[in-house]
């Protein structure tokens, strides 16, 4: 299966939300990285009702999991820009994989190195 983008964590809760600025997207392929499914599963005020919804969601996704060359870039990239670590994984997931990064998020726009495709709330 070919992947086209890397969903960032909004992009998925806009999707749940039935958001239609993400509409267009859902024609492709597109994956997740883990540290996505541990933000949006780990959120403390989840209900039981959207966990199944979110799971579900995530199941239709290609997750990225962890490895040893998206670590070292997420390194990288926390010691040049002094960003999170969850979107220092995000970004070096993109990154690494070469593929872009679609979120909301204006604070990937200072990652030179990223493709990003930011979507306007």
């Amino acid at each position: 299966m070919k992947i086209d983008f890397i969903a960032d964590t909004n992009f998925l809760i806009y999707t749940h939300e039935g958001n239609e600025l993400v509409v267009s997207f859902l024609e492709y392929n597109f994956a997740i990285s883990f540290i996505s499914e541990v933000e949006l599963l780990g959120y403390k005020k989840i209900t039981k009702s959207q966990d199944i919804k979110l799971r579900e969601l995530i199941k239709d996704c290609f997750v990225i999991d962890w490895n040893a060359k998206i670590k070292e870039k997420t390194i990288e990239l926390r010691r040049k820009h002094n960003i999170k670590l969850p979107d220092a994984i995000i970004a070096s997931t993109s990154i690494v994989y070469g593929l872009p990064l679609v979120t909301a998020d204006k604070a990937f726009s200072r990652i030179n190195e990223l493709d990003l495709i930011l979507i306007e709330i």
